[in-house]
């Protein structure tokens, strides 16, 4: 026996030692979670600063806090702003001062700064409507932000009119959407002078889902780029496209003649290129991967300088040469980080088994020294700040806050490949703590939302939970995920539930013929995408189930068209509008409530009740099909207008009946 072979079995038996004495992951550990998020690096890249985020379940609050670290070396260094809630760090273009965004007296957020070094917050702005996104001015004596205009002021008896139009909206929408302009305000304190105005809108999303496109100005401060639409309507974000303002006169022209998709642009360091984000091809039907484009800021020949990476591109900065570019992207179960020259291949950044987050993008920073900050997690330790200096080979970690995990039994994950079709897809299982592969353990499958997204070897808190009550957890990743590239990703346009179900039940198939998998134990769970594919597995295969939990589950594709935010967008998904000649026929179809009749599999159905990203009519009428054919099932509902809980209490609680409901049935004896 090799070496090798004896040192992978001592390291098996060193992680069974542990499984068997440590403590497991349970719901008691979830409050100890510590989240770090909103990375910032100073200018001349010697310190950073990031937000942490901890859930305090006495007041049913995420308890965020600013800290600043030395990037040289020393622990990092809290920042006490006397604010109850932080957001989107940045750093003044001389380091400072920091701005942030934070809540005013009414709720509404504003910029507010304050000294690097510690001293008083002071509010920068009092806007009506509320801070959106905003950027510092390269000379450091203004920022830029962007805000919706407020509604018009209604006298006499039309101030009791609460009319509102819809257009291309969700069936929960509250008020008028307005448009959302941009503005500058000194920092030395004064009025904020609009820049913008008019009938269309920057760029916005409504959460969650990727950040609206930033702010970015030219190195010179003269000019801002930014995306805007053509109205502030959700469902028209396909109408995207970047535009150009020279802030003195306010003229604003296009980047390109492309008017749709277009985003984050960014300026290179000497002001005469424009890199930005856009479908493959440019093409105005969504799906493909988004690759990164420069064009020169005057006007000029466009060309892709990711074409040949074939990754869904998530984040994009300018090197300081100017002549290559910091990218990240899904790749495999992890996050791939790349330099890219805008001539020549891209070489790829090891980063060991550190998967970079950051919500819908990636948390990454290059300094001008070309040390990368970012932020990152393991499967067995959540979110903390590393650096990685060109000199030396490894990642150092900044930040300690989630060192509790040493006195835990985690569960380890590993990659899992299989065959399907024409492509060859991935997933990431998920192991019992103390795995044994003499024993057989049930098969719990978690599928991923978006679909453009993918299940990644990071920390995961449901698997955690269900490998500690000890189920294998099976993530997999079908087409339409964004970690193998365009014909992965691509193929899922017209395409919703047929043939992910069959990379799905390809995976379980390899799954199922391990030894230590109990083919007659097997639930199927997912959130948003993940209850769609749920609702497609549980009809179209209804003998393969034990149980399955559906939430926030798009079962009609029709409601999902007509009712919510991204409403006429999903003609791009289907083909084309169920109300014009034989589309509605695609509709049904593809929708899982056509095969809701075949469904004998144990399910709950779990919904916000003003879902408007997947409007919860979508679950009721799952649930009413399963009811009236004495389907075991129940429906649970949640309050707000949100597409997952943004409350401690709601998210803990969603969490608790989704393993719960799964653990009776797999793994019953379990307490």
């Amino acid at each position: 026996m090799s070496l090798r072979a004896l040192i992978a079995i001592g390291c098996l038996g060193a992680q069974a030692a542990v499984a068997q004495s440590g403590e497991r992951f349970g719901y008691q550990h979830l409050g100890r979670v510590v989240t770090v998020s909103g990375l910032a690096v100073s200018a001349d890249g010697k310190r950073a600063a990031f937000v942490t985020s901890r859930p305090d379940y006495a007041v049913n609050r995420n308890q965020t806090s600013l800290w600043v670290v030395d990037l040289a070396g020393g622990p990092p260094r809290e920042v006490p702003t006397g604010r109850g809630s932080v957001a989107s760090p940045r750093w003044s273009p001389n380091g400072e001062v920091i701005a942030f965004q934070s809540p005013d007296s009414a709720g509404r957020s504003q910029i507010w700064t304050i000294p690097a070094a510690g001293g008083t917050a002071t509010r920068l702005t009092a806007n009506p409507t509320g801070v959106i996104q905003f950027a510092w001015r390269p000379d450091g004596r203004a920022i830029g932000f962007s805000a919706e205009d407020p509604p018009p002021t209604r006298d006499g008896d039309d101030r009791f009119v609460t009319t509102f139009e819809i257009g291309a909206q969700d069936i929960f929408l509250r008020r008028t959407m307005y448009p959302i302009h941009l503005w500058s305000v000194p920092v030395s304190g004064g009025e904020a002078t609009r820049l913008t105005s008019g009938s269309w809108t920057v760029d916005f999303v409504l959460p969650p889902g990727p950040p609206p496109s930033g702010i970015n100005w030219s190195p010179d401060g003269s000019r801002i780029a930014f995306a805007r639409r053509v109205a502030p309507e959700s469902g028209k974000r396909d109408s995207t496209h970047i535009a150009i303002l020279e802030v003195a006169s306010g003229a604003i022209v296009p980047l390109t003649e492309a008017r749709t998709d277009e985003r984050f642009p960014i300026w290179s360091p000497d002001g005469r290129t424009i890199a930005f984000r856009q479908t493959r091809d440019r093409r105005a039907d969504l799906g493909w991967i988004t690759e990164v484009y420069t064009v020169p800021a005057a006007g000029g020949p466009v060309r892709s300088v990711t074409r040949a990476l074939d990754r869904h591109i998530l984040h994009a900065q300018w090197l300081a040469d100017g002549r290559s570019l910091l990218v990240a992207a899904s790749h495999e179960t992890t996050t791939g980080v790349w330099l890219q020259p805008l001539e020549g291949p891209a070489r790829r950044v090891p980063l060991g088994d550190l998967v970079v987050t950051g919500g819908f993008g990636a948390d990454i920073v290059a300094t001008p020294s070309g040390a990368l900050v970012f932020i990152a997690a393991s499967a067995g330790r959540p979110s903390e700040l590393y650096l990685l200096d060109p000199r030396v080979a490894a990642p150092r970690r900044l930040t300690a806050f989630n060192d509790w995990v040493g006195e835990v039994a985690m569960a380890r994950t590993e990659r899992i490949t299989w065959a399907t079709d024409r492509f060859e897809a991935d997933g990431v299982i998920t192991y019992p703590v103390g795995f044994d592969p003499a024993r057989r353990y049930p098969l719990a499958l978690v599928i991923h939302g978006g679909p453009t997204a993918s299940s990644k070897q990071s920390f995961g808190a449901l698997a955690q939970l269900m490998a500690g009550f000890g189920m294998v957890v099976f993530e997999p990743n079908y087409r339409g995920s964004d970690n193998l590239g365009n014909a992965f990703q691509s193929a899922i346009r017209f395409d919703a539930g047929a043939g992910p179900g069959r990379d799905v039940m390809a995976g379980l198939a390899a799954l199922r013929a391990k030894p230590w998998i109990d083919r007659g134990r097997t639930a199927v769970t997912g959130w948003s995408y993940g209850g769609f594919m749920t609702s497609w597995l549980i009809g179209v295969y209804p003998d393969e189930w034990t149980v399955a939990m559906a939430g926030a589950p798009v079962t009609d594709w029709e409601d999902q068209y007509n009712y919510s935010d991204g409403s006429i967008g999903i003609r791009h998904t289907i083909g084309g509008s169920p109300w014009i000649g034989e589309w509605d026929k695609e509709f049904r179809r593809q929708s899982p409530i056509s095969y809701a009749r075949r469904i004998r599999t144990p399910t709950l159905v779990m919904s916000h009740m003003e879902d408007f990203r997947v409007p919860p009519t979508q679950a009721m009428r799952l649930y009413r099909a399963m009811k009236d054919n004495g389907v075991e099932t129940r429906f649970i509902g949640f309050p707000g207008r949100t597409h997952n809980p943004t409350d401690p209490a709601n998210a803990r609680e969603r969490t608790r009946l989704w393993v719960e409901w799964v653990r009776e049935r797999l793994v019953p004896s379990t307490p």
